[in-house]
């Protein structure tokens, strides 16, 4: 290769560092899922700084006669909040595996026992896809949160959320739909 296109090409190994920040990023994730859990484990054994402690980071607001125990609306609201970080935490493994391997370099896993089966026909326009779904089964899981917790909204922020979610939904099937459209190199047949 002539120098200006080697080196431009190896300009793509750039992007490393990003994808190591994101790494530790899912270490704070994983280090929040399980100092909620211990919350809401410590609090089901009857300790209220724990309940205190989780009712305070889901943002419930409990009315003025609600004696401070664990009931189903909290359980709920903090195993939703449990399930959005594993979420988040499943979209930050696409983004740093598809990316990687998109983006910077062949990570030679065929025959691993262990790749991802959604990592052998990966690309640019895959990731999109699922990357649009993913986010899309994040933003349900925050307004299944705050429809829950209703009584603690605005209206103004029920309306924007779902508006917001909405929008996720339409810019997530315009994505899959030209996805569709768009001719693919598979033997000259569209998938």
């Amino acid at each position: 290769m002539r120098p200006l296109p080697n080196m431009i090409f190896a300009s793509r190994w750039l992007q490393l560092p990003l994808y190591l920040g994101l790494i530790l990023a899912q270490i704070v994730y994983v280090f929040h899922f399980w100092v909620e859990l211990m919350h809401l484990v410590q609090a089901g054994l009857g300790d209220t700084q724990a309940l205190e402690s989780l009712v305070k980071s889901i943002g419930y607001k409990a009315g003025p006669d609600w004696e401070p125990k664990l009931n189903e609306t909290v359980i709920m609201l903090v195993v939703l909040g449990l399930i959005d970080v594993v979420m988040i935490s499943n979209l930050l493994i696409m983004v740093i595996v598809g990316g990687y391997e998109t983006f910077i370099s062949r990570m030679n896993l065929e025959g691993h026992p262990d790749q991802p089966e959604w990592l052998s026909h990966v690309n640019a326009s895959v990731l999109k896809v699922k990357l649009a779904t993913a986010i899309i089964g994040i933003s349900s899981i925050h307004l299944l949160k705050t429809f829950i917790n209703a009584e603690n909204y605005t209206e103004k922020v029920l309306m924007w959320q779902t508006i917001i979610h909405v929008a996720f939904l339409l810019s997530a099937m315009a994505i899959a739909m030209t996805d569709r459209l768009l001719p693919h190199n598979n033997g000259g047949a569209k998938h």
